[in-house]
């Protein structure tokens, strides 16, 4: 069982210096392969891994064609002025492969995961010769996957699963007994500017989890473009996460006098500390009636738009 590190407990300068000394005790003399997608917690563990090993770790973007508008280049150049180098992999081509004609959420959970971690990631640790892949997973991820709620893509011990056995390395997780709240507070102590540690959370499925039903180029292509407009609009909301789902099925629309069969994008608002329960946020309608407006005229194919008012639980804050 983890033993739960909780803000009101943490440390901050001594769990990183705990963390460092760990890492660079485990990598040894070796090098390590670091898996950095731009979100709150694999911003954190690329510092503490640089920190720890400096060039010894290879911190890699992987494009894998399901991130947000201009994700890539954006995180390469806000870590380059921090002084860590990122390398950008370019694998749209075999995640949108895994995932051809997958629909049910689970097996597209499962899809990126063998993805990213067999072939890709594996790949790339076998080249490099590396043991070990550094990445972020926390006490939540590893919550909602032993409780059946959701397969998180970054968990496998706690589930029987032995990394070294399976993909040949072995991975670490320094912030495996923290929470949202407690990754924070680390990445701000670590000097970390605020639009990273503050960042709004971001799944590790990245826009496979918020298309319902199979996530084609196309359709990763709309709900990235109304990810952005969202995320504009509710940025000054002060909102713990906000996110657009992209639903299955057509809906009857009218555009210029005639009917238009087309696309419809859920919004989801969230006021959360940790992520293990949330409320909707009170949004106005005002500005709800202005983004859904937004989204329907610079969407191509959106004619619905909705904003989701159920708490978690029953629901999660992702969809899929």
């Amino acid at each position: 069982m983890i033993q739960e590190i909780t803000l009101r407990d943490l440390n901050p300068s001594r769990f990183i210096e705990d963390q460092i000394r760990s890492i660079s005790e485990t990598a040894g003399d070796g090098t390590a392969v670091n898996a950095l997608s731009g979100g709150v917690d694999s911003s954190v563990v690329t510092a503490l891994g640089h920190r720890a090993l400096g060039n010894r770790l290879r911190t890699v973007f992987i494009e894998n064609g399901l991130m947000r508008e201009g994700e890539a280049r954006s995180v390469q150049a806000l870590f380059g002025d921090l002084g860590i180098p990122v390398e950008i992999l370019d694998a749209r081509e075999a995640f949108f492969a895994a995932l051809k004609g997958v629909e049910d959420p689970e097996e597209k959970r499962e899809a990126i995961t063998q993805t990213f971690y067999r072939d890709v990631f594996g790949r790339l640790v076998r080249e490099s010769g590396a043991k070990y892949l550094l990445q972020g997973t926390i006490l939540t991820d590893v919550d909602e996957t032993v409780a059946g709620i959701k397969r998180q893509h970054n968990v496998f011990e706690q589930l029987g699963i032995d990394p070294e056995k399976t993909f040949g390395y072995q991975i670490l997780e320094p912030l495996i007994r923290l929470r949202k709240d407690g990754v924070r507070r680390v990445g701000e102590t670590l000097g970390l500017p605020a639009s990273l540690f503050n960042r709004i959370p971001f799944p590790g499925p990245a826009l496979a989890a918020r298309v319902i039903g199979e996530a084609t180029p196309e359709r990763i292509a709309v709900v990235r473009k109304a990810t952005a407009l969202v995320e504009e609009a509710l940025a000054g909301t002060g909102a713990f996460q906000y996110l657009a789902v992209l639903h299955r099925d057509r809906v009857t629309g009218i555009r210029d006098g005639r009917r238009d069969f087309g696309l419809q994008i859920e919004i989801r608002c969230w006021d959360s500390v940790d992520a293990r329960t949330a409320t909707p946020t009170r949004l106005s309608f005002d500005l709800l009636e202005k983004l859904a407006a937004d989204i329907t005229a610079q969407v191509p194919g959106v004619v619905s738009v909705t904003y989701a008012v159920t708490p978690k639980p029953p629901s999660t804050m992702e969809v899929v």
